[in-house]
């Protein structure tokens, strides 16, 4: 299902396809007039289904560290609003990263958690964000662009060992000494295309291999930069705190590291009384949708309904302050 959104903050029209819809939606099992949380906002295509579907009675409260994405995705709520009328369901924006879900709801208060993980199409596709090095642009990587540490101030002044480890952990990949030894010899690197430069005479691209040379490092900055795994993590641990007995949660990954942590959790709350788990195996997009939307045939979609008499959760790991402190021994 293709979805065009209006002129986004830059007046450029965006093109946007909501990865696993249909699924998602079928796994949400959305009830009208119930409270729904969409915890990745992005441009606004899953929350507008749920919406859809909620009535006037309904409540979707929404989640984004983004404030571009914000801004576009309240644009197709005004749209959206004027389409339904009195069916518009009542719709919270939250400026705040998903983590925090649980400082924004009361617990036993949301019907259906979605979290569609990873980068944002938006963020992609706006090449001064820095996330792609399909054009060349500052080294940011930030989905808080008001916030924390750029990719260019990891890439020039993390140790390279720690840069080693880091493209080792986060982007699974195994040249990471040489790509981290070549960036450090490099230095400064402030652009996208430099880095993609660096990468690529320094680990050249292999026969067997599909993607870019560049692509893992880029992941791997992009999660350590914004601390994605830890943000994930937080968030499965408060989820069935949230979640009203038979509340459902909808995770969409795009790689292992991600489906890791989904999995993981759902299995060992399954083990704990937590979570009954509705996927036994991931659910991925159809030929049909990767032909449509390249983009989705990474994506693989768990789900799992909260117990009705739950056990108490474990405090989350947080892996990704962790590792770094741990002893590099392979890579």
């Amino acid at each position: 299902m293709e979805d065009k959104a209006p002129q986004g903050a830059h007046g450029q029209s965006q093109r946007h396809v909501p990865v696993l819809l249909e699924e998602a939606m079928e796994f949400l099992r959305i009830l009208p007039g119930g409270t729904y949380m969409d915890a990745t906002l992005g441009l606004g295509g899953h929350s507008t289904a749920i919406a859809r579907r909620l009535g006037p009675e309904g409540h979707l409260i929404a989640f984004d560290r983004d404030p571009e994405a914000i801004e576009s995705a309240a644009i197709r709520f005004v749209a959206l609003r004027a389409e339904l009328k009195e069916q518009m369901p009542r719709i919270t924006i939250h400026a705040a990263a998903f983590a925090e879900a649980a400082s924004w709801a009361e617990p036993r208060s949301i019907d259906g958690i979605l979290a569609d993980f990873g980068v944002s199409s938006l963020q992609l596709d706006t090449a001064q964000r820095g996330f792609s090095f399909q054009a060349d642009a500052p080294l940011d990587m930030r989905m808080d662009p008001r916030s924390g540490m750029t990719a260019e101030q990891v890439v020039n002044q993390v140790s390279e060992e720690d840069l080693a480890n880091l493209i080792y952990k986060f982007g699974e990949e195994r040249r990471s000494r040489r790509i981290a030894r070549a960036i450090v010899r490099a230095r400064p690197v402030t652009t996208t295309a430099q880095l993609a430069r660096v990468v690529t005479s320094s680990a050249p691209a292999i026969k067997s291999d599909r993607i870019h040379p560049a692509t893992r490092v880029f992941q791997a900055l992009r999660i350590y930069v914004n601390g994605e795994l830890d943000q994930i993590t937080s968030l499965l641990q408060v989820a069935p705190q949230l979640l009203r007995p038979a509340g459902r949660m909808v995770a969409i990954s795009f790689h292992s590291l991600e489906d890791r942590i989904v999995k993981d959790a759902f299995r060992e709350g399954k083990a704990s009384g937590i979570w009954t788990v509705l996927t036994p195996k991931p659910v991925t997009a159809s030929e049909e949708e990767i032909r449509s939307n390249p983009r989705s045939r990474s994506a693989k979609l768990r789900a799992a309904e909260r117990a009705t008499h739950p056990a108490k959760s474990r405090r989350p790991v947080k892996e990704q302050e962790k590792f770094l402190r741990r002893s590099w021994s392979s890579g």
